[in-house]
């Protein structure tokens, strides 16, 4: 539910409201994006999150505050409702290492592999896909997928990198794309705020370009497993409350970092790298959200054929919640993408 903006917001968030409640329609925004944006919105959240929200909601309008891919992600699962992105510069490093046509020719490389994206890749990707994940329920869905079957992880080479060697597979083949944000926070940050916060629990996002070289460090006892936790972004969310812990040192997009101040008030947090931030998450603005409710601009939409293929792999994300989600659904049988 929206919060109470602050002052200098108070006017722009009371005109957004009204408007949303005269359209019928529910602001999602993603927890990177800014301070004042996710205080307006109802839902606010991770992909996997957002995506469930977008699809259970009953609102004729839905104002993605987010990247565009997940705007898409929204349209293909609720085709008759009007999907609104309030920037159409808001864009992601990650899901543009990758397209369909690269994508095709990959597969053509290795005949029978198994295709798992993340989920920051586009629609057309997503259509050429047997599985979509979140950093949150890569490891399951790895995991559900026969042994012997050759597995193609794309676009984050950090995350796949991080599934395959939890899941002990060396059959998974990783495609080389990174996130310019995750990429940014290495292990020279990570070692300087733990040395200024020695008694912090530190979380780590397996998106992020340390998290190879400190996940290999910890697994090989190189350093103290004690105090590091490897979550996906909600788990972030959930583990202060859970954690006796009063500090917090978070590898992530410093966005997250309202949220969890905002919904743990009596705990501190300190980011890996306090100038981890994406610049297109951030291009959204509240002047934007409501031209986006005035104009009803600008409408995401994806072809019908496309919108076909690409929810199958969609529905299995949502449908398999990870460790830090619900309890887990049996992953759904191998479905022909082209079917």
């Amino acid at each position: 539910m929206p919060f109470e903006p602050q002052p200098q917001f108070a006017e722009l968030h009371e005109e957004i409201r009204r408007l949303a409640y005269e359209r019928n329609a529910v602001i999602l925004a993603h927890n990177y994006e800014r301070p004042e944006v996710q205080d307006v919105a109802d839902y606010v959240g991770d992909s996997l999150g957002l995506s469930r929200e977008a699809a259970k909601t009953d609102a004729d309008v839905i104002v993605f505050c987010g990247v565009h891919f997940m705007a898409e992600t929204a349209a293909i699962l609720s085709p008759q409702k009007t999907v609104l992105l309030p920037d159409m510069a808001a864009g992601c490093s990650l899901a543009a290492t990758i397209n369909a046509e690269q994508l095709c020719e990959w597969k053509a490389e290795h005949p029978g592999a198994v295709v798992v994206s993340y989920v920051n890749t586009t629609a057309e990707v997503k259509a050429e896909s047997d599985y979509c994940c979140t950093s949150g329920n890569a490891v399951e869905v790895i995991n559900a997928i026969p042994a012997e079957k050759t597995i193609l992880f794309c676009p984050d080479m950090f995350l796949g990198a991080h599934v395959r060697r939890v899941s002990g597979r060396d059959n998974i083949i990783v495609w080389m794309g990174e996130c310019h944000v995750h990429a940014g926070i290495d292990p020279e940050h990570i070692n300087l705020q733990r040395k200024h916060h020695p008694e912090a629990e530190f979380l780590i996002h397996p998106e992020c370009g340390c998290s190879t070289s400190v996940l290999d460090a910890v697994s090989s006892g190189a350093v103290d497993a004690e105090g590091v936790k490897v979550l996906s972004t909600e788990g972030m969310i959930k583990r202060p409350a859970e954690s006796p812990a009063s500090e917090f040192i978070v590898a992530t997009e410093i966005g997250i970092l309202h949220r969890l101040r905002r919904e743990n008030p009596t705990k501190r947090f300190f980011a890996a790298n306090d100038r981890a931030a994406c610049a297109y998450m951030k291009v959204t603005t509240l002047p934007k959200v409501l031209h986006a409710l005035e104009r009803l601009e600008h409408r995401i939409t994806v072809p019908e054929q496309i919108a076909k293929q690409a929810r199958h792999a969609i529905e299995r994300m949502i449908a398999i919640g990870g460790k830090s989600g619900p309890a887990l659904s049996p992953i759904p049988e191998m479905i022909d993408p082209g079917e």
